[in-house]
């Protein structure tokens, strides 16, 4: 039976652009670091889209039951799928919850389950909300959500510039990823960024340990891969900068041909990035990337770059950094952990009640 709904799957997420500063006059979120999700629910009927509006439900059975139990009969609110702990939220362990056996994911429901944190409305019953200011849309999503618990959620919301500064500054060592600001008298526009993002961004300096080729062809740069020493003095992989003009790429691709090295000589016999601590072997690729092969070139490990980074997930970058400038100043033991600002540690549940707690 078709979904009977005002507002219809698939949509496309309304997004936000970039801000180095928090801006005045806004209504604020936290920005979580998940899944972003709109769940559509008519009756027994739900569905899970996703940013790339591909359903994500058969992924996340714990929700359907949750979603089916408390939202309201006929409804379509916009969140984000996260999965919380005690030590704060756990990307590593979503992005696990994305397998193809059915027999995994129930396995995976019950063993890491997941959480929906939602913010924002989309349609409830017959009432198409899109058109309407964020204000009134958040005023009936919490009177939609009123008395819901675990694992449905609702996110924190202030008008108050100083408190909105404050979670900037406290929630990411919780996990969360910055601040979202949304224009109070702003509509829903699907896919298309008029909320804005403020985002943490540092800078670290790290080892160049290695390049994976560019898709064009052998003799291109595609990504130089980072590395920063621990505290045993092993230089551990963390992430990958790729964002390169062509031209650029061609340059460091000869400007790196003197320091191609052998494994045998190298730090990494085989870099364990995107596979876990699992070391890949040669041509292995990527079950999140189909087809994108792990190998690398390996360099000897003496040149520095400064790359921009929002935070770490363990001992890697979350997210891809971002080239800032080359360090011939800095040597490369110079490049530890040490130089890595460490969030406070914050609790989810001081966040949105009862989250990450036991249940």
């Amino acid at each position: 039976m078709a979904m009977k709904l005002p507002v219809l799957p698939p949509v496309s997420p309304m997004l936000a652009k970039s801000v180095a500063a928090i801006p005045p006059g806004a209504s604020y979120e936290p920005k979580w670091d998940g899944f972003r999700s709109i769940i559509f629910r008519d009756g027994a009927e739900v569905e899970f889209g996703s940013r790339n509006e591909r359903p994500m439900t058969r992924y996340f059975p714990e929700l359907i039951e949750a979603v089916t139990a408390q939202l309201p009969e006929r409804c379509v609110i916009d969140g984000e799928i996260v999965i919380a702990t005690g030590n704060g939220l756990d990307f590593d362990a979503l992005q696990q919850r994305i397998h193809p056996a059915e027999s995994r994911v129930r396995l995976l429901s019950k063993q890491t389950p997941a959480s929906f944190i939602a913010f924002d409305l989309l349609a409830l019953g017959d009432q198409d909300y899109t058109g309407r200011p964020f204000t009134e849309r958040r005023a009936a999503l919490e009177g939609a959500l009123a008395g819901v618990t675990a694992p449905i959620h609702l996110t924190p919301v202030t008008t108050d510039l100083e408190v909105a500064q404050r979670w900037f500054s406290e929630f990411e060592g919780a996990g969360l990823d910055g601040v979202i600001a949304k224009p109070p008298a702003g509509r829903y526009e699907p896919d298309k960024r008029v909320m804005f993002k403020i985002k943490h961004e540092r800078t670290a300096d790290c080892v160049v340990a290695g390049y994976r080729v560019h898709k064009s062809g052998p003799d291109v740069v595609g990504s130089l891969m980072l590395g920063l020493y621990n505290d045993a003095g092993v230089l551990n992989s963390v992430g990958v900068i790729g964002a390169f003009p062509m031209q650029r790429r061609r340059e460091l691709f000869h400007e790196l041909q003197p320091l191609v090295t052998s494994f045998d000589e190298h730090p990494w016999n085989w870099a364990a990035h995107e596979a876990g601590e699992r070391t890949p072997r040669k041509g292995e690729t990527s079950r999140w990337n189909a087809g994108k092969d792990l190998s690398f070139v390996p360099l000897r490990p003496e040149r520095v770059v400064e790359v921009r980074y929002e935070h770490m997930e363990g001992v890697r970058f979350r997210h891809t950094a971002q080239f800032n400038r080359w360090r011939p100043d800095r040597t490369p033991r110079s490049c530890t952990y040490e130089q890595l600002e460490q969030p406070v540690t914050f609790r989810l549940s001081d966040i949105v009640a009862g989250l990450g707690e036991p249940s």
